[in-house]
């Protein structure tokens, strides 16, 4: 599943958007093919879907880096 930072947030660095995910910051699901495309989702609610890891989009979508879904 692919991410970005909801209500323009826009990370500079991979750091920044690990620490934003354990916050249980929201993110914006941008994966064409998941039926939910558009929704806002959290760490919590990932947790809940079974998700385990997740790309996420930053520094103005150009780089991803990947998170692993921690309880």
């Amino acid at each position: 599943m692919v991410l970005y930072g909801a209500y323009g947030r826009d990370y500079k660095s991979a750091k920044e958007v690990k620490e934003a995910f354990e916050a249980d910051k929201d993110f914006v699901i941008a994966d064409f093919v998941h039926p939910d495309c558009g929704r806002y989702i959290n760490r919590p609610q990932l947790l809940e879907g079974g998700i385990r890891e997740v790309r996420i989009r930053y520094k103005r979508l150009t780089k991803v880096c990947l998170v692993k879904v921690k309880p």
